[in-house]
């Protein structure tokens, strides 16, 4: 006889324990979540919704206080063409936010840059597209020497930019010698300075290219954003740059990328800015542009911390601001508060974005 075959034993003992094991299936907790936490999840994977709610809140709630004269078109349109600087801005600041940053400098990159293009058209007489690229090299070469100071020195974005503020402000001064162009000045010269201030119709709703620009750009960053490599790159080194960098991403290209696009969308509203305002001035950089502009971003969902909230959100948020503003001024109500409702807009908008950040905690 031969021997037994003993190194099919250990497998058939080892099957004999398992006859009677269990034979459950692994599963995850699914307990129903409470309304609440429903709304928490829900608010967290659509950033402009809180912003959204609240802009139709205070269209309706100014409305009832003014009564048709504000859901006039020409009101609502009027609060398109006011915020189209702003929005635009609020846009350039959303990049930068978004990669847990922020441009303390946009304001008055987009200051200089309107000087540039205007000096350049009418004090050297350069033709008008020399003009506009000039004020975009000089947006975007702000906005790269930001970009370089956080992504190679490492510098701490709100320092960097608050040196770069101080800087770009001094240099407006001096190079215009505070001098402001005049309207007449820019349009003896060229239309094209001007030509984001042109009105077309929409039914009864009267809209300027200004306000074209800036929902094109919106719309235009948003797919960017949500459909591009380079998109979720920015989402992801804002959320964990650590983590980003060790699944391949280049952290460091991406903050640059990041901060010169946002000195160019400067220059674009330096150009929208001349249309809607018609002259050039150079104290315009002791403005709160850069203020306005966090504003819109922080009210409109974006989240302080970086990697989370929508573009669109940010467009709602300069929205809400300008029939904040509208609705005020058409009550007759003190400035001030205006000031006070949108510290308390702030306030509200941080408080809720650490809510909604629960979840994912």
């Amino acid at each position: 006889m031969g021997e037994p075959n003993t190194a099919a034993q250990p497998s058939q003992e080892f099957e004999k324990v398992l006859v009677n094991s269990s034979t459950d299936v692994a599963s995850f907790d699914t307990h129903d979540k409470t309304p609440l936490q429903k709304i928490q999840h829900f608010l967290h994977s659509t950033p402009a919704a809180v912003p959204f709610v609240v802009l139709i809140a205070s269209i309706l709630v100014f409305g009832l206080a003014i009564g048709g004269r504000f859901f006039s078109s020409y009101t609502l349109t009027l609060i398109l063409q006011q915020i189209a600087v702003v929005g635009m801005l609020g846009a350039a600041q959303t990049l930068v936010i978004l990669t847990a940053g922020i441009d303390l400098s946009i304001g008055v990159i987009m200051v200089i840059s309107a000087v540039v293009m205007g000096n350049c058209a009418v004090s050297y007489g350069l033709p008008a597209p020399i003009a506009v690229a000039a004020g975009f090299l000089v947006g975007g070469a702000c906005g790269l020497l930001n970009g370089l100071l956080v992504s190679r020195l490492k510098l701490p974005p709100f320092i960097v930019t608050l040196g770069t503020w101080y800087v770009v402000m001094s240099t407006n001064f001096i190079y215009s010698e505070n001098a402001t162009i005049r309207e007449a000045d820019v349009t003896a010269v060229t239309q094209w300075l001007h030509v984001f201030g042109v009105t077309f119709k929409v039914g009864a709703a009267v809209l300027t290219l200004g306000v074209v620009a800036m929902v094109v750009l919106v719309f235009g960053l948003w797919y960017a954003l949500n459909h591009t490599a380079w998109g979720r790159h920015l989402y992801a080194v804002g959320d964990d740059p650590e983590a980003a960098k060790l699944s391949g991403i280049r952290v460091g290209k991406v903050l640059l990328s990041a901060y010169t696009l946002a000195g160019l969308i400067a220059a674009l509203a330096a150009w929208v800015s001349i249309g809607r305002n018609g002259s050039i001035s150079p104290s315009a950089a002791v403005t709160d542009y850069n203020l306005q502009a966090i504003t819109a971003a922080v009210i409109g969902g974006i989240s302080l911390f970086g990697g989370r909230g929508s573009i669109l959100g940010t467009l709602i948020g300069a929205m809400i601001v300008g029939v904040v503003s509208m609705g005020l001024n058409m009550l007759g109500a003190d400035p001030q508060w205006k000031v006070f409702l949108t510290g308390v807009l702030i306030i509200s908008a941080v408080a809720i974005d650490q809510w909604i950040r629960k979840v994912a905690a």
